[in-house]
């Protein structure tokens, strides 16, 4: 992967001290329906790019988006208050959010930070426009991308500032992403096994393919499992799954086959007639699934098997959860594949917000070698696409 420059190097560098830092970062959190942050995660993670600019000196801007808001107004619902609270909190010292940046008019001076209101409220922002760019840019002496969950996407605050910034560099948070993602793929210890679940097929279709060159062993799950045991033949009843895609599946296993791998199919499965949390569950080979039944996780045979994949890998890569494992009925698959990945010896990554979920409620978060913040971009590194914020920073570091 070509070199960007980073936050870190700056600063070790002492070349921070009296600048101006505009920092991106993803602080797009969650709340209740009282109003308040139900998961603070990303604010958590925010923080040392935050420091470590402070520490060094430097006066310190940071924006985000939240929300979908619409352009060139910011509703209640939209305004990044509430997080400039939990981060005063978590930094020790006060946080206050301006509003009406873009053209300035406002100051910050070395060892403050200042909250720059919802970006995706700025007109422009979504289309990567020039004239916001070039005016953001403007307001700094070093750009700072720190959110890898919006690398994927070419906007202004996480591309166009950066073509136009004096200096723009990665920070810890996007270059510990970057790093482990490469050491995933570019060089990953064999065997390598990949995790794919979800419920379409066709929405993870590309990932599939480009994992299929790639992994030694494909495990799918959920409703793309559904998908691959129609393709050899097995009844799923009236289980989710996309029926047009078969061919598609086919194919992905016939890659594997060629290069000797595998994607292994379900020999057991747990079964309802109804989906629901208090929904019997019944466990039946995967040759018996009846018209009637929905498959909602796999069997105990199953996981075991996997779980002895998983226990022999060198690199696995994991992006969803096997099975509904919010019913504890059918959480099992989840839970085995959650704990297999724990005491495996092999480099993990974990990435997509279900897949979170799962290493939370099963506590295996300090046993996975990496957990990334990033859900789209995340399987778009992964599939071997560029990241257009990412390669920005690439070219600006060359040029």
């Amino acid at each position: 992967m070509s070199t960007v420059k980073t936050l870190t190097a700056l600063a070790k560098a002492d070349a921070l001290a009296g600048k101006r830092v505009f920092i991106r970062s993803d602080l797009n959190v969650p709340f209740d329906d009282t109003g308040r942050i139900s998961e603070d995660t990303r604010i958590r993670a925010s923080v040392p790019a935050i420091r470590m600019a402070l520490d060094a000196g430097a006066a310190v801007m940071v924006t985000s988006h939240l929300g979908r808001p619409t352009e060139g107004t910011v509703a209640d619902a939209d305004t990044l208050a509430p997080v400039a609270a939990r981060l005063s909190q978590l930094l020790g010292q006060p946080v206050p959010v301006v509003k009406n940046w873009v053209d300035g008019g406002f100051s910050v001076e070395p060892g403050q930070v200042v909250l720059l209101e919802n970006c995706r409220c700025n007109v422009g922002e979504k289309k990567d426009d020039d004239a916001l760019s070039r005016k953001m840019a403007a307001l700094c002496d070093v750009y700072v991308n720190d959110a890898f969950g919006t690398a994927h996407r070419a906007e202004a605050t996480t591309h166009g500032i950066a073509r136009y910034a004096p200096v723009a560099c990665a920070g810890p948070l996007l270059e510990a992403e970057l790093d482990a993602l490469g050491r995933a793929l570019e060089e990953p210890k064999r065997p390598m096994v990949a995790i794919v679940a979800g419920s379409k097929v066709s929405t993870k279709l590309s990932i599939l393919r480009a994992l299929a060159d790639k992994v030694d062993q494909l495990v799918v799950g959920g409703g793309i499992a559904n998908t691959f045991m129609l393709a050899k033949g097995l009844g799923i009843g009236k289980s989710l799954a996309e029926p047009d895609q078969v061919d598609q599946a086919a194919a992905v296993i016939d890659v594997m086959q060629q290069r000797g791998a595998g994607v292994p199919i379900p020999v057991d499965v747990v079964c309802a007639k109804s989906f629901g949390a208090d929904a019997p569950a019944t466990i039946k080979p995967a040759s018996d699934v009846a018209g009637d039944d929905m498959i909602l996780d796999i069997g105990p045979q199953t996981a075991a098997q996997l779980a002895g994949i998983l226990e022999k890998a060198g690199t696995i890569v994991w992006n969803g959860p096997v099975g509904v494992f919010e019913f504890d009925a059918f959480a099992n698959g989840t839970k085995v594949i959650a704990q297999a990945i724990a005491k495996s010896p092999a480099f993990s990554i974990a990435g997509g917000g279900d897949t979170l979920a799962a290493i939370a409620k099963y506590n295996v978060a300090d046993k996975v070698g990496y957990i990334s913040t990033g859900g789209g971009a995340f399987l778009e590194f992964l599939e071997g696409k560029t990241l257009p914020a990412v390669e920005i920073l690439q070219q600006r570091a060359e040029g």
